[in-house]
Parts: C-alpha cells; structure tokens; sequence
C-alpha cells in the first residue's frame, strides 16, 4: 500500500471533516423528529398516533439510499417553482441540504421507536407523583420523564448514530464530497481501488471509534444520578 496517497491526502481529510458535518447536522433533525415521532405514537390522541406511526413505518420502509436520491431529484421542480416566485432563478437544494434531509428522516423514524420505548418503560407513578406535587405537564416532561427517558434511550441512539456514521457514504451517489466521494475520485485517477477503499475503511473506524467513545461518557454521565440512587 503506498501511504503517500498520490496526493489525496488532504482531500481525504476534507472528506473526513465533511462526513463529520453531515453525520452530526443529520443527528440534531433526526433527534427532534424522533422525540416528535415517539409523543406523537404515545400521544392519546388518535390522529397523533397515526401520523406517528405512518412516519415511524413508511420512512423505514424504503431504503435510505433511495430516501436520498428521491429528496435530491424529487425536489427539483418544487426549488424551481420556489426560486420563480422568488425571483431566484437558479435555487436548488445543495447535496449536503438532501443529505441532511434524508439521513435525518431516516435516523428519525428509527430513533421514533427508541424513544418510544424509553417513554413507555417509565413507570407511570412517577407522572402521577409529579401531578401530586401539582406540577405542570411540561414541568413533568421535562423535570422527570425526560431525563429518565434520555438515560434510557441512550444506548439505543448511539447504535443508530453509529450506523448514521456509515451511511454517509451513501450520499457520494449525489456528488457531496465526503469520505467515500473523494476514494472515488483517488481510485479513478490512480488506479488504485485497494488502497484508497482501505484507508476509508480505516477513517470510518476512526471515526466510530471516536463516536463510541463519546457515547461511553455520555451514557456514564447520564446514569450517574441514577447508579447513586440504587445504592
């Protein structure tokens, strides 16, 4: 393996930072339409749950490649429609904005079902303390389900995110130059496809590795109220 990289190098690097956006900005949509998702398949309402669960169901459903290529291609009228009445004739929606979109929907029909479950695992009394203690229920939400329900969720969310980490690389198909764009592009001009895919399966270990690491704290962090309490 020739580890100068036939100076793509920095390229890689490039592609690294960019795969780290990409993953991160796709997480924060994913973890709000995911905590959506879950009230909404909790809720008592009866439309709330339907649009909860035909989200949760309908975006897992389809694989995300195609989630990508159908929010990318498939809005292409609607941005020129859009950029007409604007008076932006050129308005598009970039790779990285449909990247986002996409992997952000999809972790968030998964993180749907993980919040979901968090929720239900917390014993009921304690809402109906908090209701005896004549809290609101936003103050219950958020003062004591929410907090159990993070710690509990977790775990889940940081396998999801490991697996949002990989499927970056499927937004390549669209032309966004992160890790796997860029080892295209090295292998088409060198020639050389076991070195470029090596090292861009040594960057995505890296950078779980990193993700893993980072989800261990956090986990340590968010149980520690907890772990005293059961002592």
């Amino acid at each position: 393996m020739n580890f100068d990289l036939y100076g793509f190098g920095p390229a890689l690097a490039a592609g690294a930072l960019m795969t780290v956006k990409l993953a991160l900005t796709a997480l924060c949509l994913g973890l709000v339409l995911g905590l959506a998702g879950a009230l909404a398949k909790t809720s008592p309402y009866k439309l709330l749950q339907w649009l909860g669960g035909t989200y949760s169901t309908l975006v897992r459903g389809i694989p995300e490649l195609l989630w990508v290529l159908l929010i990318y291609f498939g809005t292409v009228n609607l941005m020129r429609a859009l950029g007409e009445f604007f008076g932006i004739p050129d308005l598009s929606l970039s790779a990285f904005a449909a990247g986002v979109i996409a992997l952000g929907l999809c972790f968030g029909a998964y993180a749907t079902e993980v919040f979901r479950g968090a929720i239900l695992a917390i014993p009921k009394g304690h809402r109906e303390a908090g209701v005896a203690l004549g809290l609101s229920k936003f103050r219950i939400f958020t003062r004591l389900i929410m907090p159990q329900m993070w710690r509990i969720a977790l775990p889940g969310l940081g396998n999801l995110f490991m697996i949002l980490m990989k499927d970056t690389a499927l937004v390549s198909v669209i032309g966004l130059e992160e890790i796997m764009r860029h080892a295209q592009i090295g292998v088409t001009v060198t020639k050389q496809p076991f070195t470029f895919f090596m090292v861009a399966a040594f960057m995505y270990l890296g950078l779980t590795v990193l993700a893993m690491t980072g989800m261990y704290f956090l986990e340590k962090r968010a149980a520690r109220g907890f772990a005293r309490s059961t002592q």
